[in-house]
């Protein structure tokens, strides 16, 4: 079996896109609020059984809050749970995922969901559920405040994370992508543009 290119993929209606955010106007993150929440990311979407799903880009872009102390801290966090498969649990926004080939319909074989409020959980095949194990970190940023040592002192910023990998991992489910962002501090917002293919295990990867 040879491997389709993202190309091929793509041009088959089997890719997929989501933004988090509207417009001009993202999310608050880090688990409702401030301090990143492992039960409460920015971004879930949950790859069923014998499905896989190949995440081509990621870019979030996070408007930082005001920095009123050294140290304080904004972070972004791009994450893989590679046996726990989210059902759909917790507070959040559902989201339809567009089809990167635009003559074909919205939606995707994926469950999605952003903004989470409320802790959302994943089950392993033959466990039970229970906060998300992000034992596969795609990508990661921390920046940190440096005030000149004078708390009165303000800092706007934004912190950007791309996502783009020359070789995207294979992501079999049951499994869950997962996308947080937030800091030590309220943001003021953030967005998050994701893109993936996507399709049955048996078009995707050979059998071994």
């Amino acid at each position: 079996m040879s491997l389709l290119s993202i190309d091929e993929m793509i041009a088959k209606g089997w890719g997929r896109a989501v933004t988090v955010g509207a417009f001009s106007t993202g999310i608050v993150g880090g688990g409702a609020g401030t301090v990143l929440d492992a039960q409460q990311p920015e971004l879930a979407v949950a790859v069923p059984p014998n499905f896989c799903i190949r995440p081509i880009y990621i870019e979030v872009v996070v408007q930082g809050g005001i920095s009123t102390a050294d140290s304080d801290e904004a972070e972004i966090n791009i994450a893989v749970d590679s046996l726990g498969m989210w059902t759909g649990d917790g507070t959040f926004t559902s989201e339809q995922p567009a089809n990167m080939r635009t003559d074909l319909d919205v939606g995707s074989s994926c469950r999605v969901g952003s903004a989470f409020s409320a802790n959302m959980t994943t089950t392993p095949p033959g466990g039970s559920a229970a906060a998300p194990v992000r034992d596969m970190e795609l990508a990661g940023l921390v920046e940190t405040a440096d005030q000149a040592g004078t708390a009165t002192n303000v800092a706007y910023r934004i912190i950007r994370l791309l996502y783009q990998p020359n070789y995207p991992p294979f992501i079999i489910g049951p499994a869950t992508l997962l996308v947080y962002f937030g800091g030590t501090i309220a943001t003021v917002g953030g967005f998050v543009r994701a893109q993936w293919v996507e399709a049955s295990k048996s078009f995707m990867v050979p059998a071994l």
